[in-house]
């Protein structure tokens, strides 16, 4: 059977040399998905900033990252819909476009009202970033090397995420929140040249119409779902409950008519979200395993520098510099844990990586006013080493189970199972955080702070500890049987 047949496009060869013209196209991506990642989280620490130079109060501040945030949630699942109707090199440059337009707006902001519209711009343009990686390398990269490349994308997530706070703390201090914007703003102006003058198309877009309601429907779920669980945080008054309750009702509401209209849309293969990729074992296997993995992961990242400034007082560098080393090590294994993933599958990787995990998260579920830093360090790089065993494994593993045509929806759902988990994780255990530390004194009591970290950081722990069930479960999709024109199956 041909690809003509199944309206796939061909298959990569099954060597493991990558042309340079493909890798050129890769390259190209993951600079820009870099430099977008690194700028999502330069703003959280620029918040006390913006408070003083503004004028404004913290609620609304806060803004500038949950309208991020909320962005985000929005677009990322219309972006498989959108990979497949225009081309590579219109969607690409489309991205850097809306992050580099936002990104001055945000650098130029003659006050709050632009400044949010602006970073509204820059998400619309990120959120695009990550699928359009993936779902390239997908496409280009042969089966017997992707683990390799997703390694390189693991390098992206955990480095960018690092270096922020830390540029973003010495930009702050010298040189004040607008510097954030004029420093990333060349950057991605250099990514957009390249891309401009090198990027080339990567595989066929389809004619297909676009379902305005279910972009509406989109919205309403996804967003709605983020937004409330980011009042979380608010429980403690009647109108923040509330809040969080409507727009939780809507979110459900919402994603439960999307979903509905998706399953109708993707007889006549015109879903905005095939859903069709849940048909798949090793698929819907490693996207839970993922979004269990994100609940624990972004909740404790965020709360752990809030232990190590408020209950051990350090400095917000040092406690920049004691997760580094964690975050260095997550990057620079990335290709090594893609060569073993390439070789061995998933289970030897995935089964350490959950144990040490949960394991380090156990550890920080003992931590008080006396713990050593050093200890502090040891735990944060090897649960970072713990974190990057799994998902270089989950995000290749989850990928190369689908055909090829339904790359770009999963990487779509990737994308969004990530960034409501990270919501879900972060407001869940900030909540528990700021409850245990109000009542054992506040955010000021170094002895309440710790409790407050101790018994957040217990959620993560139990939460990672069922993520070594699953590592039991999800195969490499190599393993198995392959349909009759060279695909791993979808399922049927």
């Amino acid at each position: 059977m041909s690809s003509a047949d199944t309206g796939t496009l061909p298959v990569p060869p099954r060597t493991g040399i990558i042309p340079a013209k493909d890798m050129a196209v890769i390259w190209v991506l993951l600079s820009a998905a870099f430099v977008a990642i690194l700028n999502e989280t330069t703003m959280a620490i620029a918040i006390p900033h913006l408070i003083h130079d503004l004028s404004i109060s913290p609620i609304a501040a806060q803004w500038v990252t949950s309208a991020f945030m909320l962005t985000m949630a929005v677009v990322i699942p219309i972006t498989g819909f959108l990979l497949r109707r225009f081309t590579t090199r219109q969607m690409f440059l489309a991205a850097i476009s809306l992050f580099s337009a936002g990104t001055l707006l945000a650098a130029l902001a003659t006050g709050f009202p632009m400044l949010l519209g602006a970073r509204v711009v820059q998400a619309s343009g990120t959120a695009v970033m990550m699928p359009l990686l993936m779902t390239t390398i997908m496409e280009l990269v042969p089966a017997a090397s992707r683990g390799r490349m997703m390694g390189r994308v693991s390098v992206v997530i955990s480095l960018a995420p690092a270096i922020g706070p830390t540029l973003s703390g010495f930009l702050l201090d010298h040189f004040g929140w607008r510097a954030i914007f004029f420093v990333v703003l060349p950057i991605a102006l250099v990514a957009m040249l390249i891309g401009w003058r090198w990027l080339t198309d990567v595989g066929e877009s389809v004619q297909a119409p676009i379902d305005v309601l279910s972009i509406v429907l989109s919205a309403f779920g996804f967003g709605g779902l983020v937004f409330g669980l980011s009042q979380i945080g608010g429980l403690g008054s009647s109108s923040g409950t509330l809040q969080m309750v409507i727009a939780l009702a809507f979110g459900v509401v919402g994603l439960g008519l999307f979903l509905w209209r998706q399953v109708v849309l993707q007889r006549r293969d015109d879903a905005l979200l095939d859903l069709r990729v849940f048909a798949s074992r090793d698929f819907t296997l490693s996207i839970v395993q993922m979004f269990l993995l994100s609940l624990a992961f972004f909740g404790s990242i965020t709360v752990i520098p809030l232990y190590l400034q408020n209950a051990l007082r350090l400095t917000a560098l040092e406690a920049g510099l004691v997760a580094l080393p964690g975050a260095l090590a997550m990057g620079l294994l990335g290709p090594v844990i893609g060569r073993i993933y390439d070789q061995r599958g998933t289970r030897i990787l995935l089964i350490p990586g959950s144990v040490l995990a949960a394991a380090m998260l156990w550890v920080f579920t003992t931590v008080t006013t006396g713990t050593p830093v050093w200890l502090v360090l040891v735990a944060q790089t090897a649960l970072s080493v713990g974190l990057a065993l799994s998902f270089t494994p989950l995000f290749t593993a989850s990928l190369a189970s689908l055909k090829r045509r339904f790359y770009s929806y999963g990487s779509a759902v990737v994308g969004t199972v990530q960034q409501v988990a990270g919501a879900a994780g972060i407001a869940v255990m900030m909540a528990v955080f700021t409850t245990v530390s109000a009542s054992g004194g506040g955010t000021d009591a170094p002895v309440a702070v710790a409790a407050g970290a101790r018994a957040s950081l217990l959620i993560g722990a139990v939460i990672a500890t069922v993520t070594i069930i699953g590592a039991f479960l999800i195969r490499k999709p190599a393993d198995d049987l392959e349909d009759a024109d060279g695909q791993a199956p979808i399922g049927h």
